[in-house]
C-alpha cells in the first residue's frame, strides 16, 4: 500500500529525478523526469505534485493509487 506522506516527501525532496513516480507506479513518467533533469522542470513539477498529494484526501489518494485497497 503506497503512503501518501511518502510519495510527497519524495516529490518534494528528490522530484527532479522523479523517484516519486517509480514509488506510485508510473515507471514511463519517472524516465521522463530523468531524461528532462537537467532542465530543473521536473524538480518544480516534483514539488508541485508532493504538495497536491499533501493536500489530496486519503480516500482520494487511495482510489488514485491503491486500487485494490480503495
Amino acid at each position: 500500500m503506497k503512503n501518501k506522506y511518502i510519495a510527497a516527501a519524495l516529490g518534494i525532496f528528490t522530484g527532479g529525478f522523479g523517484i516519486h513516480k517509480f514509488y506510485l507506479g508510473k515507471p514511463g513518467q519517472g524516465l521522463l523526469y530523468i531524461l528532462f533533469c537537467w532542465t530543473g522542470i521536473p524538480e518544480v513539477l516534483g514539488v508541485i505534485e508532493g504538495v497536491l498529494y499533501l493536500l489530496r484526501g486519503q480516500d482520494r489518494f487511495n482510489e488514485k493509487y491503491n486500487e485494490q485497497y480503495a
